[in-house]
Formats: structure tokens, C-alpha cells, sequence
């Protein structure tokens, strides 16, 4: 390689001298771990098990006290996947350790932050056999680039931090992710009950039972002078989002006229099924003033805000309390274009549990729609950092 071209676009201020290239082989030692039998392991052991690079429960040869090492899956689905440890832990077969043999020269993050960002090189070079693998010579041939180790400890301490500060949002998203949903367990009746569990001090009331079509008129109007060409799509995660910008791509014919026209703060039914929303879901169009929809879903609004608070509605189709309904009514199995079989006229004859008081209604949508907001920005904001990881991963590196 080039000596021009083992300098990084981007490095920290001091450093100057061109990287070097050396195999991992020269540099470290690869074991792999050995499957025994349950009763040699202490089943009382704290330590993770880790095999195929990922952490689970097995019996397994405890082959490293010392941890802060490097691991790399050996074979099957996760073959070539690279991870690092830094704490003891029990090594499987399926599981290969590197460990630095100079460890005052090699920094071991830094080893890793590289491997990781090129670990595709081994699942490029994987063995053809049924089930995928790595060899210990693919692991003993890997190169990598190398500056000074003390270039090696900033740049590897610098993505340590990156790293932490996903964690950091990553775990405070699934926080918020769980509190919100123990809340629509506890705030919204359950069964039978007219009472919630949990409600804001004032309200004693029971809540009163309706149908979907009581509140709601479903909207049929189409795009016909195309007054929008932003195509939609609901996802169960993310709402009714801009197609283009969800699936990287225009799922939606050229010509959406016949398509319906979707106003903000109305609502839309997608009926495919999915992971976790077994009975579709139902959106509120809030990130755009309008857009347009399939014909394929129902789209309804609210038919007096006045007596009825819309945030309230958005969060209640965060709940199952609306599932028995589509189960009861929906054909048993009958799916069309992979779409649940149940039509309109029978989506609003479902019924639906609200307070009868705005003020209630409106005191848990706003309180839910803070956690909503709270778990937007985490999410975000784990994106934002693993973009930007990314990005100077190939910059700070050669």
C-alpha cells in the first residue's frame, strides 16, 4: 500500500507520521474455545457465555480470566461477527479470542474498532459450506492498519466515548419504550373494567363505552387534483411517514390521483399485519400538512375535537383495548394482499372505552405524548450518533 495513503483524512493534532499495515497474526494470538459437558461448568458462574460473538446461555470452557479481549464468531449465522469483551467470560467453540501479544505497542479498543468497521471482509470471505464459517487462517490474515499506539489509545478512546453516548440513549429509548408501555396497561380499563388502574387525581367517573363510528367519519375524499404528491405509508413505529424517505424509494404508482388525500391530524388504519401489531395499526398524520394514502387503508377523523381530545385517540390505538374487536370480525386466517379481511362498515362498528370527560381524555394524551416525544429523541438521537460514528470511522481511519 501506498505510504500516501496510510495518512487518515481526519486525526488528531500532534500526529503526523504515516500509518503501517500488519496481520493480525503477527501481532496477537487466536484461540477458540471447546464445548464440554454442563457438569464442568460452575453453574453458578457470573461470567456471560459468548459464542458466535454474542452473549447467551451455555456450557462452555472458561478460557480467559482477564477479559478486554477480542472475539470474533467462528461459524453459523453470525460468522465473522466481531465483538470485544472486557470482562471475564466462558468461550465456546463456535467462538474465536484474539489476544495482543504486545499489549505496551497494540491497543486492544483500537484493534477492535478497526476489525469492526471491516469485519465484512470476513463474512466476504467465508467458507462455501452449509454452514457459514471463518477460518483461523481468514483471522490470522486480517490486516490492519496501525499508527502509534499513542494515536492508537486517542482514536480508540475517542469512539469508546461515541459508543458510551449511544448506549447512553439506546438504553434511556428502551426505558421509555417500557414505562410507556407498563402506562397503557395501568391508565387505559382492562377486560371488562370501565375504571383504569391509574388516573389523574379528580377523576372518579367510570368511563363510558361507544362505537368507533360514533366518533369518527371515515374520509374518502381522493387526490383528484393532485394537491399533494407526497406518497404515505403507516409505519407501526414511526407513523404515517413519507414513503420515499421510510423505504428509500417510491413505493406508490406515478399518477396519485385516485389515491385518497390525507390532512394533518387525521387518522389512518393500515391492515397488514406485523411483528409485534398482529391486528395492523392506526396512525395520526403529524409530520406533514397532508399527504395521500393506498386506497387499501381506511382513513377516518374525528367528528367534534370538541367533545373528544385527539391526542387521547392517538395513544388509545397505542393500546390492544380496539384488538379483540378486529379479531371478532376479521375471517378467521382470510387475508387479502396480505391484508386482515376486515372491511370498514365493521372497523367502525368496534367498540371503543374513553372518559367522559375532555379534560381526562386530554390529561392522558398529552401525558403519553411526552413520553412519545421522549422516546422520538432518544431514538434520534442513536441514529444521529451512529451516523456520525460512520462517518469518521472512515475518515479517522485509512
Amino acid at each position: 500500500m501506498a505510504k500516501n495513503s496510510m495518512i487518515p483524512r481526519i486525526r488528531f493534532k500532534g500526529f503526523t507520521d504515516a500509518w503501517e499495515q500488519r496481520k493480525l497474526g503477527e501481532i496477537s494470538r487466536t484461540t477458540i474455545g471447546e464445548f464440554v459437558i454442563r457438569t464442568k461448568q460452575n453453574d453458578n458462574s457470573p461470567y456471560p457465555v459468548y459464542n458466535g460473538g454474542t452473549s447467551f446461555t451455555g456450557f462452555y470452557e472458561e478460557f480467559n480470566n482477564e477479559g478486554n479481549k477480542i472475539i470474533i464468531s467462528a461459524r453459523g449465522a453470525n460468522a465473522g461477527f466481531v465483538n470485544v469483551v472486557k470482562t471475564r467470560y466462558w468461550a465456546g467453540n463456535s467462538c474465536y479470542s484474539v489476544d495482543l501479544l504486545d499489549k505496551i505497542h497494540f491497543d486492544t479498543d483500537f484493534i477492535y474498532h478497526e476489525m469492526k468497521r471491516n469485519q465484512s471482509r470476513f463474512l466476504d470471505n467465508q467458507q462455501a459450506a452449509n454452514i457459514p464459517s471463518v477460518s483461523k487462517t481468514d483471522v490470522e490474515k486480517f490486516n490492519i492498519d496501525l499508527p502509534q499506539v499513542d494515536e492508537q489509545k486517542r482514536i480508540s478512546k475517542f469512539f469508546d466515548q461515541i459508543d458510551s453516548l449511544i448506549t447512553l440513549h439506546q438504553r434511556k429509548y428502551e426505558k421509555f419504550v417500557n414505562i410507556k408501555k407498563a402506562l397503557l396497561e395501568k391508565m387505559f380499563p382492562q377486560g371488562d373494567e370501565k375504571v383504569p388502574r391509574i388516573r389523574f387525581k379528580g377523576f372518579t367517573d367510570a368511563w363510558e363505552q361507544c362505537k368507533l363510528g360514533d366518533l369518527f367519519v371515515r374520509i374518502v375524499r381522493k387526490n383528484t387534483n393532485n394537491e399533494s404528491s407526497l406518497p404515505l405509508t403507516i409505519s407501526a413505529q414511526d407513523g404515517l411517514v413519507d414513503q420515499i424517505t421510510y423505504f428509500n424509494n417510491r413505493v406508490a404508482s406515478r399518477d396519485v390521483s385516485n389515491y385518497y388525500l390525507v390532512l394533518n391530524g387525521e387518522f389512518a388504519y393500515n391492515k397488514s399485519t406485523s411483528d409485534g401489531y398482529p391486528f395492523g395499526a392506526v396512525k395520526r398524520l403529524d409530520l406533514y400538512e397532508k399527504g395521500v394514502l393506498s386506497t387499501l387503508y381506511i382513513v377516518f377523523a374525528l367528528k367534534d375535537l370538541s367533545k373528544t381530545d385527539s391526542d387521547y385517540i392517538a395513544v388509545f390505538f397505542d393500546t390492544d383495548r380496539w384488538h379483540r374487536g378486529v379479531a371478532e370480525r376479521a375471517a378467521e386466517g382470510a387475508r387479502n394482499h396480505g391484508l386482515l379481511n376486515i372491511s370498514a362498515d365493521d372497523f367502525f362498528d368496534i367498540d371503543l372505552l374513553l372518559p367522559g370527560n375532555i379534560d381526562e381524555q386530554g390529561k392522558i394524551g398529552q401525558f403519553l405524548k411526552r413520553i412519545d416525544n421522549l422516546i422520538t429523541l432518544h431514538q434520534r438521537q442513536v441514529e444521529k450518533l451512529k451516523n456520525i460514528k460512520s462517518a469518521l470511522l472512515e475518515k479517522m481511519f485509512v
